[in-house]
C-alpha cells in the first residue's frame, strides 16, 4: 500500500478537513481527494463523510485509524533502522519548534551524543503542526513544543517555563516612550494576556510569526518586542538589547512530547539529557528574572496554561 495514502488519511482524520490537510501537506485539494478516494477503493469502504463543515470519519474509518497508525509506525521504524550510519548501533530523531531549537535543541542533541556515542541523532525543526505530524507518523520520537497537540500515542510532559520579557535595541526605553514595537506571535494565550495588560500594544503595525527568531530582527533595528529571558542574556551583556524595566513579564511554558512506544532506554536517555539542558537554561533565565524583580516591584502576568487534561 502507498504510504502516502496512509499519511493523507491520518492528516484528514486529525484536522477534520480536506482543506486543512491540503495546507499541512502542501499539495492541492484535488490531490487530497484523489488519495482518499484511492484508499477507499482499496479498502472497499467509505472512510469519511464529507460536508461543507469538513470531513468526519465513518464507522469504518474509525476502525481503520489505529491500523493506519500502526502501518505508519512500522514503515518509519523500518526506514530509520536501515538508514543508521556505519559505526552507530542506535538511532533517535528529535524535533523542536523554531523558537526552541537554537537555545535547547542543539544542546539536547549534543548531550545525547555525548552520553551515548553510539547513538545516531537526527534533528527536525518546524512549526507545531509539522512537528506534531512527524511525531504521529514516527518521523521523530521526541520533541519540544510550546503548543502541543494531544494525539493518540503521544505523551506530553512539562519542560521549561519561559519568561517573556520586553526588550529594546536602544537604552532607556519605557512603556511611555516605547518606539518600534514589533508584535511577536507567541500564541493565543500570550496575545490575550497582552491585550489585557497592555492593550495599546495590540495595534502594532509590525508583526512576526517567528518566535525567538525575531530576536535577530529586533537586535539589528530600532525596535522592541517580547522575547524569552533565557535567549536574550548574551545580547544584554553585549548591550545590544536593553530591558524595558517597567513592562510586565509573561510566563510561557514549553513541553516535551514523546511517542509512547519509544524504547524505554532511549526514552530515559532523552529525558535525562533534556532535563540537564533545561536546568542550564533555567539558570540563565533566573539571572534575568531576579534582576527584573529587583528593578521593579510588580507581579508577573499569568496567561492561561496548557494542561494535559
Amino acid at each position: 500500500m502507498d504510504i502516502t495514502l496512509i499519511k493523507t488519511f491520518l492528516e484528514v482524520a486529525n484536522t477534520g478537513s480536506f482543506v486543512a490537510a491540503r495546507d499541512r501537506l502542501f499539495v492541492t485539494q484535488s490531490a487530497i481527494s484523489l488519495r482518499i478516494q484511492r484508499l477507499e477503493d482499496s479498502l472497499g469502504h467509505q472512510l469519511f463523510i464529507r460536508s461543507k463543515a469538513g470531513a468526519v470519519l465513518t464507522a469504518e474509518g474509525q476502525q481503520f485509524e489505529p491500523y493506519a497508525l500502526s502501518l505508519l509506525k512500522i514503515w518509519e521504524e523500518a526506514r530509520q533502522k536501515i538508514s543508521i550510519p556505519h559505526g552507530y548501533s542506535r538511532a533517535l530523531s528529535i524535533g523542536a519548534q523554531y523558537s526552541l531549537w537554537p537555545g535547547l535543541g542543539f544542546r539536547w542533541l549534543d548531550a545525547l551524543q555525548t552520553t551515548m556515542p553510539e547513538l545516531s541523532v537526527h534533528g527536525e525543526v518546524g512549526m507545531p503542526d509539522r512537528i506534531t505530524r512527524f511525531l504521529v507518523e514516527g518521523v521523530v520520537q521526541a520533541a519540544l513544543l510550546y503548543t502541543p497537540q494531544l494525539r493518540p500515542g503521544l505523551i506530553v510532559e512539562p519542560a521549561l517555563d519561559d519568561e517573556l520579557i520586553l526588550v529594546a535595541s536602544y537604552p532607556n526605553a519605557t512603556l511611555e516612550n516605547l518606539d518600534g514595537y514589533v508584535a511577536v506571535d507567541w500564541g493565543p494565550e500570550f496575545t490575550h494576556a497582552l491585550a489585557v495588560a497592555l492593550p495599546h500594544l495590540t495595534d502594532s503595525g509590525q508583526s512576526l510569526a517567528l518566535g525567538a527568531l525575531a530576536m535577530e530582527y529586533i537586535v539589528n533595528r530600532h525596535a522592541a518586542g517580547f522575547l524569552p529571558a533565557r535567549s536574550v542574556r548574551r545580547y544584554l551583556d553585549e548591550e545590544k538589547l536593553y530591558i524595558v524595566a517597567d513592562a510586565p513579564r509573561f510566563h510561557y511554558p514549553s513541553w516535551m512530547v514523546w511517542r509512547e512506544d519509544i524504547d524505554a532506554d532511549l526514552a530515559e536517555l532523552a529525558r535525562k539529557t533534556l532535563k540537564a539542558v533545561v536546568h542550564a537554561a533555567e539558570k540563565d533565565q533566573e539571572y534575568l528574572v531576579d534582576e527584573l524583580s529587583a528593578m521593579e516591584d510588580y507581579e508577573p502576568v499569568l496567561p492561561s496554561q496548557n494542561t494535559n487534561e
